[in-house]
């Protein structure tokens, strides 16, 4: 009976010798993905902090704003009833919501249209004019600025909110070159069969590309989305009268008018900054699976 047991043991033995280095191996990618968690942890800390301070610092009296707590020793809901009687918010918000659909829906339409003409049809002279829709990209904003706003002078439309989203219906080289690259990972198979079917280019557009495409268009939808609710350059050119500003030029305003120029409102500064950027954290939840799909969908050019 002992021959038997120390044959088994003696059988066991390798099994077990073998095992011994897995278990290391899986110990030790066990504390690598801890310390991976960990480090992400404290740079996704260190990254939301500037928010969490501004968040905190809304519901704080003056006299606590710059105390550097993250929970407030006195907690206040004055700041959010306050700013709304001292600024007109809902007409800036407002006056930015039109501003952002307007701009996100014309530019990714016409972006789209233009993509797919260079992605689809073969004409003659068509990498040239591609190679200058890209050209326009390597141009800074300051060049064409002062060219810009002389043309929107001279038919009348400098005080409104026309010049914020109107140049979109022109489309964007970068746009135009991201769902470009979309157009041409698509199988052409597809297009071609739509075509024996009978449908037309804007049939074929409409019906099958875009449903194919439709993370790419949901990303530059959500890209332009961003762009618009953020921009301060334009309103800063182009909006005089109050009524007609949008929430980053609101919120300039209320920097001036109680800041350092005001009587040192910060309380009033830091709510306006929370109102006016929690739109785009709902957006980026809300998003973050298109963006994510938008990128793993890229394929190569065919």
């Amino acid at each position: 009976m002992s021959a038997v047991n120390a044959h088994a043991a003696a059988a066991a033995a390798p099994d077990a010798v073998d095992m011994s280095p897995r278990r290391e191996g899986r110990t030790r990618k066990r504390w690598v993905r801890v310390l991976v968690g960990v480090a992400l942890a404290i740079l996704a800390f260190a990254l939301s902090y500037p928010f969490l301070w501004l968040l905190s610092a809304s519901f704080k009296p003056r006299s606590d704003i710059f105390d550097n707590r993250l929970i407030p020793e006195v907690f206040t809901l004055d700041n959010y009833a306050s700013i709304w009687t001292e600024a007109p918010m809902a007409l800036w918000a407002g006056n930015t919501v039109l501003v952002t659909v307007l701009a996100a829906t014309t530019v990714t339409i016409s972006s789209a249209m233009v993509a797919w003409g260079f992605a689809y049809y073969r004409f003659r002279g068509r990498s040239v004019l591609f190679g200058l829709v890209l050209a326009t990209m390597m141009l800074p904003g300051a060049v064409t600025m002062i060219p810009t706003f002389l043309i929107w002078n001279s038919v009348g439309l400098t005080g409104s909110l026309v010049p914020l989203w109107a140049g979109n219906l022109f489309g964007s080289a970068f746009y135009i070159f991201l769902l470009r690259q979309f157009f041409l990972g698509l199988p052409r198979e597809a297009f071609e069969a739509a075509r024996l079917d009978g449908a037309n280019g804007w049939r074929i557009f409409r019906s099958v590309a875009v449903p194919m495409c439709r993370p790419a268009i949901i990303l530059t939808l959500l890209f332009e989305v961003q762009a618009a609710w953020t921009d301060l350059m334009r309103p800063l050119i182009y909006l005089r009268d109050e009524s007609d500003f949008t929430l980053p030029r609101g919120l300039k305003q209320i920097v001036d008018q109680f800041g350092v120029a005001g009587n040192y409102q910060w309380e009033l500064v830091v709510t306006a900054g929370v109102l006016t950027t929690i739109p785009m954290i709902v957006l980026f939840f809300f998003g973050q699976r298109y963006f994510m799909d938008g990128i793993a969908t890229t394929r190569a050019p065919r």
